[in-house]
């Protein structure tokens, strides 16, 4: 989370440039350790040093909440190595005030009521829980806002961990940018009854895109027109880039088209089948598209077997020459056969080389277990 100084610190801790949001105005910096936080965190088996090394500055507030930190947390069911891996890894949060801190616990289990849950996502996103009580009202009413869009409360819940600022800021501009998605998505001919399901995978694979201005949805999407997509494609593109399409700039991809479309030598027309098989092209910087396209070619691999299956480019050149060697030793020759065997994840390449491995024992011939016609 973005840290921020409050306006009302004092002038000495205005001068601590890194001090984070959760510092309280009454909080003040000594130049020595604070022994009874200090002698706190022992108690609860705090790695000090570490505290000290990545956080040090936090062990000269005063007043802190270690003792009230832990029993809030002790209260929801979190163990004592759960409350020290906390404690360890975000130490600001005894600098929480516990009206704060119980303010918090309420306004989460409004959407997260398992306290055990609520104890998983406080242990992995522990920043997005001990916020400023300044945002305590946003928060409010930015989760009544997706709320009223009928999302779920684990897709509210995924969202606040995940990307605390956007519930952090005003409604009125995740609004905006929620009502562009909407427009863009029935405008590109997507159905009403779908713009649910839509938006929650949206929101859930780059809940960040709420963070963007909208009017860089609206340039991607008229650069991609006048590259040729169409209205389908582009509906297809925005929902397969999810939020991705928010990252990128009409610059960029210009950019990484050209050099696509040169590096491959290919038409138009198959650089947006490409794209639209691989939407990654629009976004990799033009360094690890040449870097990787020189990775296949020097391992036997043509360019037209790229424009086929450019998927293929999402791998780094050392995956791809790794799995290379594994097929290699089971008989496949990639420069005959489909690229398809190298794509997808480390669970996928090892159901491809047994599928593999299979063709390469079974009989040519067995009665009692013929071959199947799609094998």
């Amino acid at each position: 989370m973005l840290r921020l100084i409050s306006k009302s610190l004092c002038l000495r801790c205005q001068r601590v440039t890194s001090l984070p949001l959760t510092l309280r105005p009454c909080a003040t910096l000594s130049s020595a350790e604070n022994q009874q936080t200090v002698e706190a965190l022992y108690d609860l088996s705090v790695d000090i040093q570490k505290v000290r090394k990545l956080n040090g500055w936090v062990l000269h507030q005063s007043p802190a909440y270690t003792k009230e930190v832990a029993d809030l947390l002790r209260d929801m069911g979190a163990s004592g190595s759960i409350i020290a891996r906390i404690l360890t890894v975000y130490p600001e949060s005894v600098l929480c005030h516990p009206e704060q801190m119980r303010a918090q616990r309420e306004l989460w289990m409004s959407v997260c009521p398992n306290q055990k849950d609520l104890v998983a996502i406080i242990e992995n996103f522990p920043a997005s829980f001990f916020t400023s009580s300044s945002h305590h009202d946003n928060q409010q009413d930015n989760i009544a806002f997706f709320q009223s869009l009928n999302l779920n409360k684990r897709i509210i819940t995924k969202l606040m961990a995940s990307a605390p600022q956007s519930f952090s800021r005003p409604v009125e501009q995740n609004q905006v940018m929620v009502s562009t998605l909407q427009q863009a998505y029935t405008e590109l001919g997507g159905e009403e009854a779908n713009m649910k399901i839509w938006l929650q995978k949206l929101l859930t694979q780059n809940p960040f895109v709420l963070l963007k201005p909208p009017e860089v949805l609206r340039e991607n999407l008229l650069f991609l027109r006048e590259k040729g997509f169409s209205t389908l494609e582009l509906l297809r593109l925005l929902s397969k880039l999810r939020g991705f399409v928010t990252e990128l700039n009409p610059d960029s991809m210009r950019r990484t088209l050209a050099f696509s479309q040169k590096a491959m030598g290919c038409s138009e027309g198959e650089l947006r089948d490409m794209v639209l098989k691989c939407p990654a092209l629009l976004y990799y910087p033009e360094a690890t598209l040449s870097e990787r396209i020189t990775g296949l070619l020097a391992a036997g691999i043509s360019v037209s077997q790229i424009i086929e299956t450019p998927t293929v480019l999402e791998l780094t050149t050392q995956i791809v020459n790794y799995r290379l060697e594994l097929l290699r030793a089971r008989g496949y020759d990639i420069r005959t056969g489909s690229l398809d065997v190298l794509n997808g994840t480390k669970k996928d390449f090892e159901t491809s080389q047994g599928k593999l491995q299979l063709r390469r024992e079974r009989p040519l011939f067995n009665p009692v277990a013929p071959l199947r016609t799609d094998d």
